[in-house]
């Protein structure tokens, strides 16, 4: 008998190593900065270029933060769509839930010295420039602790610091002014480059050709990244251009196609163009990608798509998924890990979504700021032109 209990304690211990050892190497494979080579789900497709590597370096770290990245720009794109339907959220809103490879992919190949100016599809942009939680729903809900003090709303996102110039409401008024920066960091000898980002509805516009034009002559360091997610505001990318090759559109200047929903492609993408643009001037990405939620928040998003092809994009090509299947496979976490992230992530959006209920609404006296040069004395009347409102600050 006491043969027995000994022989089943020893057996014990060996399974109590033998979980820690695994434990303790997972442990380790995670904080591991030790390279790992993944394949792109896609090959890149090169205009007047040769693609780069479809063999991508990345880390068990890497892979960690970007499923967390991912998942906490989806939670906060939920929750803004719930905002909205409650009216705590007014105007206009457009999502970016899908689309999330495109941000944090980009981001792993730059530096915040590096710009980027978008569209009004801006949220998660400006949360991997370094924005908060918080400074996100309090613009949303027009609170004074927005990033844009809460003048802005969902269209209007702005961080300097972070290199991100806006949130813009004009269909491609943002490609000339990505230009304007990228002139700015070339007359500055910066060695950083502009991303200007607008969607394959934004394609047509001729301003960004003129734009385009001149960041060719000059050699500027712009990247023009077009996200295709195949639809404008209702109106499908074959029914809009006769060329939706938008990679293509550069003419003189080059192009790549670039599988929009893996983050690993995007970020070997961005890393290639970034190299390409400080030492040739312009190139254009395009971004094979996916809105799950309408154009904007007006828009059920199914009255010109079908709910089977928005479900099959969703089983087949979606960027958080992939992300999981790479780490499960990687054995750099568990599914019930991942899954504790996920709690994490949704914990964290309601606590901001409660601190951004709090903040005070901008003073009224905000109305009359950042309109005019400070102390220029320009005074506001009242429609009868009598009665003296205010002396702007």
């Amino acid at each position: 008998m006491a043969q027995l209990t000994q022989r089943a304690a020893t057996f014990q211990r060996t399974l109590s190593a033998a979980a820690f050892s695994v434990s303790s190497t997972r442990c380790l494979n995670t904080a591991s900065t030790s390279p790992i080579t993944v394949e792109t789900s896609l090959p890149f497709t090169g205009h007047k270029i040769d693609p780069p590597s479809r063999s991508v370096e990345t880390t068990p770290q890497e892979l960690l933060s970007f499923f967390r990245d991912m998942a906490l720009m989806r939670r906060m794109e939920i929750a803004a769509d719930s905002l909205y339907k409650a009216k705590l959220i007014r105007g206009f809103c457009h999502l970016y839930d899908g689309q999330e490879a495109v941000a944090v992919g980009m981001e792993a190949a730059i530096t915040k010295k590096d710009c980027i100016i978008t569209a009004y599809r801006d949220h998660c942009i400006f949360l991997g420039r370094g924005g908060t939680l918080l400074e996100a729903f309090a613009e949303l809900m027009g609170r004074k602790d927005g990033c844009s003090k809460g003048k802005g709303g969902s269209m209007h996102f702005y961080k300097k610091e972070g290199g991100f110039y806006g949130g813009h409401g004009i269909v491609g008024a943002q490609v000339p002014l990505g230009c304007g920066l990228a002139f700015a960091q070339k007359y500055s000898k910066d060695e950083n480059v502009t991303f200007a980002m607008y969607g394959d509805g934004a394609a047509n516009q001729g301003q960004l050709f003129e734009a385009l034009n001149m960041a060719a002559l000059w050699d500027l360091p712009a990247i023009l990244v077009c996200e295709n997610n195949h639809y404008g505001m209702g109106t499908a990318e074959w029914r809009a251009a006769k060329s939706p090759a938008y990679y293509k559109r550069g003419d003189y200047v080059p192009g790549l196609k670039v599988d929009g929903m893996d983050a690993l492609a995007v970020k070997q993408a961005c890393k290639f163009a970034k190299e390409y643009a400080l030492k040739n001037g312009p190139i254009i990405l395009e971004m094979d990608t996916y809105r799950y939620h309408g154009h904007s928040m007006s828009d059920p998003g199914s009255t010109y798509r079908t709910r089977d092809e928005i479900s099959g994009i969703r089983q087949e090509r979606d960027p958080i998924e992939r992300i999981r299947k790479l780490i499960l496979s990687h054995d750099l976490a568990t599914e019930k890990e991942l899954k504790d992230t996920e709690k994490e992530v949704r914990k964290e959006v309601d606590e901001a979504i409660a601190q951004a209920k709090e903040s005070p609404l901008p003073d009224p006296s905000e109305l009359f700021t950042n309109v005019y040069v400070k102390g220029l004395g320009v005074e506001a009347f009242g429609a009868d032109r009598k009665e003296l409102r205010a002396v702007l600050p």
